[in-house]
């Protein structure tokens, strides 16, 4: 393999598959809570994009407060230390939600769309809320190291030309989804609860016969989609920053991801997010340098950027892989539940 390929992979990685990792791992555990709430409740929660951005925020003030007393986890970013109490008053925020609001639609039995509009209006409360609270502007609250490794240590240690850098935030979003995703699935298959949640999302009627208690299945599972909410809000601001609005659009990937999996499909949310993250990323990436190294020589080199779309649009790559399954595979990759 000549040194121009070498680069050319080098360049690759560092812009396009590194953080496609990262954005894919904060997705899927974005399209997990989508997925769980969907699968268990059997409504699309408009509202699961702000809730991200409501557990960042109780993250942050955690961070800030940690901070002014001098707590740090070293090299670590603090976010990490103030992430459980972030939790905990998500998961209590969600709880107050669904006894003031979903609740009296499930005891009418309302229709799913019902539930959807309901959570379009808690959406915008909660929205307002998280800029009231904050602030609308970018918050900036990693602290720490900033990277593993550093393009210009990677270039020292190869010789190349071009270098891989990798952040810590990245490193910590890949371990930490990983870790998160075999809790989870070891709880829903190995615990009772999991396997009573699993029980009343196939067949709500025989569970209630068979004795499994809805208002603890109800309650735990919103329990679960806000721990993962703000677990996926938290990385997506560590590697990036928190600003509001972002996350409101946010939900836009998630959902894709949720559905390109298979609504309902904890599977199918993992492997969705990856899809989605890489599709963005991949079709706005600039492909100018790239090209020039994958074609030797002068005589033949690229006049423009050669990048498919704008970074400004990738959320337009979430919403065209949206419709595209809709269109022709409304059940997603692995077949997830129809409304």
């Amino acid at each position: 393999m000549t040194e121009e390929t070498l680069n050319a992979l080098a360049l690759l990685s560092n812009f396009v598959l590194v953080p496609a990792v990262a954005y894919g791992s904060q997705l899927a555990l974005g399209a997990l809570g989508v997925t769980l709430v969907y699968g268990i409740l059997r409504f699309s929660n408009f509202a699961h994009g702000d809730t991200m951005a409501f557990g960042t925020m109780f993250t942050i003030l955690f961070t800030w407060w940690f901070q002014s007393m001098g707590l740090s986890l070293g090299p670590l970013p603090t976010a990490l230390l103030a992430l459980p109490f972030a939790i905990v008053l998500c998961a209590l925020f969600a709880l107050l939600t669904d006894k003031f609001v979903y609740r009296f639609y499930r005891q009418q039995r309302a229709d799913p769309v019902i539930f959807v509009i309901a959570s379009v209006g808690v959406m915008f409360v909660m929205n307002g809320l998280v800029r009231f609270i904050i602030g609308p502007n970018d918050q900036n609250f990693a602290d720490g190291e900033r990277f593993i490794i550093k393009a210009r240590e990677f270039k020292q240690m190869t010789g190349l030309a071009e270098g891989i850098s990798i952040k810590v935030s990245q490193g910590i979003t890949v371990i930490t989804m990983i870790v998160v995703v075999a809790a989870l699935f070891w709880f829903l298959n190995k615990t009772r609860t999991g396997k009573s949640m699993r029980a009343y999302s196939d067949n709500e009627d025989l569970a209630l016969l068979s004795g499994i208690n809805p208002d603890r299945v109800v309650m735990v599972t919103w329990i679960l989609a806000a721990a993962l909410a703000t677990i996926a809000g938290t990385l997506y601001g560590l590697d990036k920053s928190f600003k509001p609005f972002t996350y409101f659009q946010l939900l836009l990937p998630v959902f894709a991801a949720a559905i390109v999996g298979g609504l309902g499909n904890p599977l199918g949310a993992i492997a969705g997010g990856f899809v989605v993250a890489f599709s963005e990323i991949s079709v706005t990436y600039a492909y100018k340098k790239f090209a020039n190294y994958m074609v030797p020589g002068d005589d033949w080199k690229a006049d423009g950027l050669m990048q498919l779309l704008s970074t400004n649009y990738k959320f337009a790559v979430s919403f065209l892989i949206l419709l595209l399954v809709l269109l022709f595979r409304p059940t997603g990759i692995f077949a997830g539940k129809s409304a």
